[in-house]
């Protein structure tokens, strides 16, 4: 018999894909991740990405509630990382129940398209 999915997880995940949920913040958790595991400084990212500081500070701060985003001081400026954590809880999540529990998708597949 099938494992019935816990609903914490569905909550914090489905929290998690809302978050990102947006072009903007998917932009910037794509550039995270191409910066990672440095992360960029808060003005780096607003002018790589053409996005106001103020609109900027806004999305940030979504993507760092769900945990998606992780943010360190270093003098006067904040550095944003990717929450490889967060992502890993969130892919392996949708890698049981689409490839593992049901093979909607074949494992195989998932690692295709990302190539």
């Amino acid at each position: 018999m099938p494992k019935k999915p816990d609903p914490d997880l569905t909550t914090r995940c489905a929290d998690m894909l809302s978050a990102m949920g947006t072009e903007p913040r998917l932009r910037i958790m794509q550039l995270l991740l191409s910066a990672h595991p440095t992360g960029m400084i808060v003005g780096d990212i607003g002018s790589e990405l053409d996005i106001p500081s103020s609109t900027l500070s806004h999305h940030l701060d979504k993507l760092k509630n769900e945990g998606l985003v992780k943010v360190r001081r270093d003098g006067t400026f904040l550095w944003y990382t990717a929450n490889t954590d967060a992502l890993k809880e969130l892919l392996g999540f949708l890698f049981d129940e689409c490839c593992s529990r049901n093979k909607a998708v074949k494992p195989e597949e998932v690692f295709q398209a990302g190539r």
